[in-house]
């Protein structure tokens, strides 16, 4: 869990500096979508104050922190690199829109302006491989997990491999 929570919340780190960045660089303003979300989430009032940003960040970090153990589970079992990265990046992406969505916050994608569409993918793809990264890097410490050791059984995907033994997939190295 560890691994998740530190990976999690390095990305949503890295995520809010390059947001920070580009704002700076764009001229666009906040968006208070985020503390919206935990507004309407803990049944607080709408602000648009100081207490919106710190809100902002709260959920920034919760979800960055949330989201990692899923990333830190995928990295465990052996899902890593670019590839696991993207397909976690479109866990995060969904995330945000089931969040926003649900609450009556957000709308669907498809109805925003392209621009503000292409920072949003670009920011939670810093994320979730920024996030990958870090995973990956806390995973492979305790050696190939059981994919990556089924893999390594023949190259490529193949019907006559079976799966490993059940004390190689469940207890991690053999020897």
């Amino acid at each position: 869990m560890w691994q998740g929570l530190g990976a999690g919340t390095v990305g949503a780190v890295v995520m809010t500096l390059s947001e920070m960045a580009e704002q700076r660089l764009t001229g666009r303003p906040d968006s208070f979508v985020p503390a919206r979300v935990v507004e309407r989430l803990a049944g607080l009032p709408a602000r648009s104050d100081r207490r919106s940003t710190g809100r902002n960040l709260a959920m920034h970090m919760g979800q960055g922190a949330a989201a990692g153990l899923l990333r830190s589970l995928m990295a465990n079992v052996g899902l890593r690199g670019p590839v696991a990265s993207a397909s976690f990046t479109v866990v995060r992406l969904t995330n945000d829109q089931i969040l926003e969505n649900a609450t009556g916050v957000g709308a669907a994608p498809q109805t925003w302006p392209r621009s503000e569409l292409v920072l949003d993918l670009l920011h939670k793809t810093v994320y979730g491989f920024t996030t990958g990264i870090i995973a990956d890097a806390l995973a492979a410490r305790n050696g190939p997990g059981p994919g990556q050791r089924h893999a390594a059984m023949a190259p490529g995907r193949r019907a006559d491999v079976g799966p490993i033994p059940r004390e190689l997939a469940v207890g991690g190295r053999s020897g």
